[in-house]
């Protein structure tokens, strides 16, 4: 490929990331009644989700994405989940894999219930269990592949059409570099940007000093990804969309 057609290819996923992060017009503004309900529960729980209009936007990008394979960390309750369920059921396509990567088994049984009612039990799987443990694990099952002596199957599939990664900001960007390897070659990774630290913090402030460290590392690792991967940002009402793919 000529320098000038490589430089044309690279403005084409800029662009594609910005029509993806773009409005649908043609789709409902109303949250899914199930996501609703779940929503209300949420609330009940004192548990935090991304806002109604992060969500929307999510929604719209997975729409025109299209995604056959689809991971979801950091899954909760499933209010996130039930968005998307709904978007396969107003699409009337399913994908062909879609795991989903929760740290408590509580909430992993709540997520269950939210499966088999979208009748998803076929292409959704439920991955109990910290996100570390779990790449660990998945790399080193794969590097036994390599010498044929692996084991039954990896707890986390490869090759994502798009990965949702969620979660604590202090791991945040940690979580996004560790999975990026996760992503098929034209596969979208999305998140939502850290809290930004306001104020002064005082070091005996631990929970002040995990949001200062953890958007400190946030910022290094989009400068450090920027080499080979697209970076867009999408301000919305309750923070930011990121969406990440391979240059």
């Amino acid at each position: 490929m000529s320098e000038q057609e490589k430089a044309g290819s690279e403005v084409g996923k800029d662009h594609v990331l910005a029509h993806l992060l773009s409005p649908d017009e043609a789709r409902s503004r109303n949250e899914p009644e199930i996501a609703s309900n779940i929503g209300t529960q949420l609330q009940h729980m004192a548990l935090s989700t991304w806002s109604i209009s992060i969500l929307r936007r999510l929604r719209d990008a997975l729409g025109r994405l299209k995604p056959q394979s689809l991971l979801e960390v950091g899954a909760g309750i499933g209010h996130r989940s039930a968005w998307i369920y709904d978007l396969f059921a107003i699409d009337g396509a399913t994908p062909e894999r879609y795991q989903l990567v929760e740290d408590g088994a509580k909430f992993a049984v709540i997520i269950r219930r939210l499966m088999l009612r979208h009748d998803a039990e076929s292409y959704t799987t439920i991955v109990v269990g910290n996100l570390d443990a779990l790449i660990a694990e998945t790399n080193a099952w794969h590097a036994a592949s390599s010498t044929g002596v692996e084991v039954g199957k990896p707890p986390l599939e490869l090759q994502h059409d798009a990965i949702i990664v969620d979660g604590k900001t202090d791991t945040r960007a940690r979580s996004v570099q560790a999975l990026l390897p996760f992503l098929s070659p034209s596969g979208v990774l999305f998140t939502v940007e850290p809290d930004m630290p306001l104020g002064n913090v005082e070091d005996d402030d631990k929970e002040g000093m995990l949001l200062v460290d953890g958007f400190n590392q946030w910022m290094e690792c989009i400068q450090t990804i920027t080499k080979t991967y697209h970076v867009a940002f999408m301000p919305l009402f309750g923070g930011t969309l990121v969406a990440i793919t391979k240059k």
